[in-house]
């Protein structure tokens, strides 16, 4: 209450005065309080300095500019009853012009002696003649900075924390001591519900915030500004009196940690022995009895599934033990790890136990669970290989209707892959059912104390019963497999042959076709024509081994149907087709062979006349030779003109008509060839005629020449020897 008074009364601002004594401030106002509030105000508030500081005696400052005169004379005369010996000066501050008049009835400095300081009554602005500024505030001039909330604040933490501390204090040495007397008197039952009224860790952050707050040296509300403070006396007065509760405060509550500790770990231990006792009375109780009960694996999915969500239950029943004994295995390392040797052995003797009842129970747990899962997956493909067995019986039951080759085929391979994949499922039921008979025999139960091995003759007998029964479900369906499959095969062989017994048909068709359209070439001379002879016989060798392949696949179709007691289908359309389009390509061939051999005796003939050779033929067989050329090449231009008579009345031509007239134009330009040669050698024997004439009559005409001129030469000669004669008869 009078920290809240003084907040707005008294003060030291840490100024002092020219003595060094310190400077204590009251602001007074119109309303004020009792004097017995200011009494123990300032009782408090003397407290605070050190004895070396109340030596060097006080400067008041007393501001009355905003109170009455009388409250200011009740100030300075409480002041002479509380403090005198300590007041060396009191400064009042008057207001400017309202005290002028009403004081002169009463004069402070005449009542020194009595009052046992000296009283001045003073302005504001000449406060300074006694006090320097800058240990003034700026309310009265000076220079000095001083935040009065920040310190009554710090104040209040300050007293605080001493009373926290103290009591906290007493009641720690109280804790300890009791402690300390029940470890010597162990007999004696410890209180434990005996606990500090604060805590020590709130009050210790408490008071090491207060010491930091102190040694900082600094206001809270000059920080922003940067201004530094000094601290006032009772500041540092007050950190010694802080450090000092602290450290006899962190002794305290170490000794209280101690005795915490100890208290923890007494009651964790007795907590943790009945923990494990239960445990372990729970694990050899109801649990082993639910494994005991619990051994059969079912005969069928529905059932093993039903067992086990039964052993899901029974699971989640131990999972909570189980995670009580993680929790306590943990607490008991922890223990351990503190390394108390008198609590040692008894918490390993417990941890041995109970790690040894729950590992034991949780193997018998494991053991069940993968037994029952094993037994699961047996019955689970037990289930699916029936299902796959009755399936291919199913197929096995059902008549085979034949479509055509590659749907048996299809049915066939179905079947095969069906067949491969119960053998597979046997196989893997196989396996199951041993591993699962492996666990069973490996299974035991804790009772009494020691491992009980578990009766599984019937979860046995049943496994073995239901694998010999599948082998002989998959071994029946084998047989009838093998039945199916030569029968299958059969009809695959059937569908081939008719298949391919209308492949040779169109094959025999297409042959026919390409000798109509494109075998349609005569040759350009005879050794052509020849060749063109030759290869057409190897294309007749052709159809004709396409034809006996048809024919022999037509005899092969008949066999399989009686072995199969089934009709076919080429037996009724296919024969009789491969039969007339055979007769087709016969004659075709043979027509092209006529005219292949026609064009072969044109070619001899017109190349026999036009060789140079022929003029060593005699007349009469040359003459034989044009008119065969000509004969055989207009009886084949007829040939050409006339189309193939196939035996159902049917015609065809070979080639299109354009084809057969570049033909016609081929041999008619030859036949005008062989005409132009026969021409053209009449022509040839007029002339050689007409030259021998010449040359007789040239050969005639040389020698009447030559004798002409041998006239003349004589008649030369003649004139000559005449002259010669004369010109000698001169001479």
């Amino acid at each position: 209450h009078f920290l809240v008074y003084f907040s707005v009364c008294f003060t030291f601002t840490g100024g002092k005065d020219r003595r060094s004594g310190l400077i204590l401030t009251i602001p007074l106002c119109t309303e004020q309080t009792s004097m017995e509030e200011l009494s123990s105000t300032l009782d408090y508030l003397l407290g605070i300095p050190s004895d070396k500081c109340k030596a060097r005696g006080f400067t008041v400052i007393v501001d009355g500019r905003k109170s009455q005169w009388n409250i200011v004379k009740t100030v300075v005369l409480m002041l002479q009853n509380v403090i005198p010996a300590e007041v060396s000066l009191v400064c009042v501050v008057k207001p400017d012009e309202f005290w002028d008049k009403k004081v002169t009835h009463f004069c402070f400095w005449k009542e020194k002696d009595r009052l046992g300081f000296e009283v001045i009554l003073v302005s504001a602005n000449k406060l300074t003649r006694y006090i320097e500024p800058c240990q003034l505030t700026d309310e009265f001039g000076g220079s000095l900075v001083y935040d009065h909330m920040d310190w009554v604040n710090k104040r209040l933490v300050f007293e605080k924390f001493t009373k926290e501390s103290t009591s906290l204090l007493d009641e720690l040495v109280v804790i300890n001591e009791s402690e300390k007397s029940n470890q010597l008197d162990k007999e004696r039952p410890p209180d434990c519900n005996f606990l500090p009224s604060l805590d020590p860790e709130t009050v210790l952050q408490t008071g090491h915030e207060l010491l930091s707050e102190l040694q900082q040296r600094r206001f809270n509300g000059s920080e922003g500004g940067g201004v530094a403070w000094s601290p006032m006396d009772d500041e540092l007065l007050a950190q010694p009196q802080v450090m000092k509760l602290l450290d006899s405060l962190r002794e305290q509550y170490t000794k209280y940690q101690e005795v915490c500790r100890q208290r923890s770990k007494r009651s964790q231990l007795e907590e943790i022995q009945t923990k494990v006792m239960q445990v372990v009375n729970w694990l050899e109780g109801p649990g082993t009895e639910q494994l005991r009960t619990q051994w059969g694996i079912g005969d069928s999915i529905r059932a093993s599934q039903a067992l086990q969500q039964k052993h899901e239950e029974m699971e989640s029943q131990h999972s909570e033990w189980f995670a009580v004994y993680v929790e306590l295995n943990q607490q008991i390392a922890a223990l351990l790890s503190a390394g108390d040797e008198e609590d040692l052995v008894e918490l390993k003797g417990l941890q041995q136990q109970l790690s040894d009842v729950c590992y034991r129970q949780a193997s018998q747990l494991e053991s069940r669970q993968n037994v029952l899962q094993s037994a699961h997956e047996f019955h689970g493909t037990a289930q699916d290989l029936s299902q796959q067995l009755d399936g291919l019986l199913g197929m096995l039951c059902a008549d085979v209707v034949p479509t055509d080759g590659a749907a048996i085929q299809q049915t066939l391979k179905h079947l095969e892959e069906k067949l491969k994949s119960v053998e597979g499922s046997l196989a893997g039921l196989r396996e199951k059912g041993q591993v699962v008979m492996d666990q069973m025999s490996n299974q035991t139960t804790w009772s009494y104390g020691k491992d009980v091995p578990i009766e599984n003759k019937e979860n046995i007998d049943h496994i073995q019963g239901v694998m010999e029964d599948m082998h002989l479900r998959k071994q029946r369906c084998e047989d009838m497999v093998d039945v199916r499959r030569l029968k299958m095969l059969q009809m695959v062989q059937l569908f081939k042959c008719e298949e391919d017994a209308s492949q040779a048909v169109e094959w025999l068709g297409e042959l026919l076709d390409a000798l109509l359209k494109t075998h349609i070439r005569l040759g350009d001379d005879a050794q052509e024509t020849k060749a063109l002879l030759e290869k057409h016989k190897k294309f007749v060798d052709v159809a004709q081994s396409t034809y006996d392949y048809g024919r022999q696949l037509l005899q092969a179709t008949v066999v399989l149907c009686q072995s199969l007691r089934c009709t076919t289908r080429s037996s009724g359309d296919t024969l009789p087709h491969l039969n007339r389009v055979w007769k087709q390509f016969t004659v075709t061939s043979e027509e092209r062979v006529h005219r292949l051999e026609m064009a072969c005796s044109f070619h001899t003939a017109a190349e026999k006349v036009a060789s140079p050779e022929q003029g060593d033929l005699p007349v009469e067989v040359e003459q034989e030779t044009y008119e065969e050329v000509e004969t055989v090449g207009k009886a084949l231009l007829d040939r050409l003109t006339v189309p193939v008579i196939f035996p159902d009345g049917s015609e065809q031509y070979f080639g299109s008509p354009g084809d057969m007239a570049s033909s016609a134009v081929h041999i008619r330009d030859k036949m005008k060839l062989v005409e132009g040669r026969k021409l053209t050698l009449h022509e040839e024997d007029e002339d050689v005629e007409q030259l021998q004439y010449d040359q007789i009559h040239d050969q005639d005409k040389e020698l009447q020449d030559d004798q002409e001129l041998q006239e003349v030469d004589k008649e030369l000669l003649d004139g000559e020897e005449l002259e010669l004669e004369t010109d000698t008869q001169k001479s």
